[in-house]
């Protein structure tokens, strides 16, 4: 699923070199697990459209501790079945015909195994992130037709989410972006 999304780190690595350096002059330091700060990796080949979303979990339900209040697990499970619709999460362009061939979306929160053998080590080293991972595969009959993507609705879903910085790779090249309530479109 994710042979589209694992190259593109190397194929962006000069444009997050570039946001990475302004990042440090503008705030001080770059720090990976930012409150309000989302990344999101787009890859389109042939008429296979992939998403990888990676999220500090406060941005999604408010909190980063285990559930353990009626409240807090209404909150996960809230989160959990809302990032499993993804076409509901990044509005495209209808005459893509997009439509979702995989979701995966893992969390400590969640009960994933992978990821809770993950925060138990970052337990064990003083730190007590928990992120959220969603990643989707799409098959769009159209591609030509996918010319946007608009987080609007994820915005609108996520509240505690103020800023998505975006990694874009299409047959038309590569792009980054950073994307907010106020600007969350992004042209392919």
């Amino acid at each position: 699923m994710h042979k589209l999304i694992l190259a593109l780190p190397f194929a962006l690595l000069p444009l997050s070199l570039a946001l990475a350096d302004d990042h440090e002059h503008d705030h001080g330091s770059l720090d990976k697990h930012e409150h309000g700060m989302s990344a999101l990796n787009v890859a389109l080949e042939g008429n296979e459209l992939e998403i990888e979303l990676e999220s500090p979990a406060m941005n999604i339900v408010g909190f980063e501790h285990a559930a353990s209040s009626d409240a807090d697990k209404s909150k996960v499970s809230a989160a959990r079945a809302a990032l499993e619709k993804p076409l509901a999460l990044f509005s495209l362009p209808p005459a893509a015909g997009c439509v979702v061939k995989e979701t995966d979306v893992e969390s400590p929160l969640f009960g994933n195994d992978e990821h809770d053998a993950h925060h138990e080590h970052d337990e064990a080293k003083g730190e007590s992130h928990s992120d959220i991972d969603a990643d989707y595969e799409l098959t769009c009959s159209k591609p030509e037709a996918l010319t946007s993507l608009n987080l609007a609705p994820f915005f609108k879903q996520f509240p505690g989410t103020s800023k998505v910085q975006v990694q874009l790779i299409a047959p038309g090249g590569q792009k980054g972006a950073e994307l907010t309530p106020t600007s969350p479109v992004l042209d392919f």
